[in-house]
């Protein structure tokens, strides 16, 4: 027969005196592994460093020549106190779309670009203005802007839209993480390559297709996911760009 002294938890009545004790350990120690094991996961995750819009630089106003990759670029020829002269800045517009139908009419002139400032680390972006305020064409002399190719590389890494990685969001990782690159990219925002091992001392490529097209189309199937790829590289002021063969891409353990 069974003890009756023995004390027995039943959910229904009050926790005999003798178990309180136990149930306490194994509550703290199973809520300390729950945050132990929280804490694992995020200091595991590679940190992407601090990315924002910089609305505390204020508006940013710069010249240069305008550029199309096929992403437009501003090749800058006149900076500031945060942009220097021989900076290239990506474009992009508002929320998750492209500046394409104001850049393509001023393709290889001076114009003046207008906007928000995104940074993260070595990589910048600005979102520009509305219509004429924030991409308009001025008078000057349109200099010589030279692209040094730098040959074929295999790369590791992977494929993020360029707007949320500089800073409008935090990089994050699955499935949403992709949805969200992949909505931006449809909208034609400017891809980056995030490298595993720095090309030339940069971490950040922007990557088109083979020939300087945009990017194929089953190259979405690979964004947010760690990878490889070959292409081209070369190099437009302080802006490396990867024109990549579609036909190398793999997924990597």
């Amino acid at each position: 027969m069974s003890d009756p002294e023995k004390p027995f938890f039943v959910g229904y009545l009050p926790v005999p005196q003798a178990l309180r004790g136990v149930l306490l350990v194994i509550c703290v120690l199973f809520v300390s592994g729950l945050a132990g094991f929280g804490l694992a996961l995020g200091t595991g995750q590679d940190d992407p460093g601090e990315g924002a819009f910089r609305f505390d630089y204020g508006r940013q106003t710069v010249t240069g020549v305008v550029e199309l990759t096929p992403y437009p670029l501003l090749r800058v020829t006149q900076g500031n106190d945060r942009i220097p002269k021989g900076h290239t800045l990506m474009l992009a517009g508002g929320g998750k779309t492209n500046v394409e139908s104001r850049a393509i009419p001023l393709e290889g002139q001076l114009a003046q670009a207008s906007g928000v400032l995104l940074e993260r680390g070595a990589l910048d972006m600005i979102q520009l203005r509305g219509g004429e305020n924030g991409l308009s064409a001025v008078e000057g002399a349109v200099p010589d802007m030279e692209t040094i190719p730098m040959g074929r590389w295999r790369l590791a890494g992977e494929i993020c839209d360029g707007k949320c990685l500089s800073g409008a969001m935090r990089p994050g990782r699955g499935l949403a993480h992709k949805a969200c690159a992949n909505l931006c990219l449809l909208g034609k925002v400017p891809p980056v390559f995030v490298s595993s091992q720095p090309v030339d001392g940069a971490e950040f490529l922007l990557v088109t297709g083979p020939n300087g097209t945009p990017l194929p189309q089953r190259a979405y199937d690979y964004v947010a996911q760690f990878i490889s790829v070959e292409g081209d590289v070369e190099r437009r002021g302080d802006l490396l760009i990867l024109r990549m063969d579609p036909d190398t891409l793999q997924v990597l353990p």
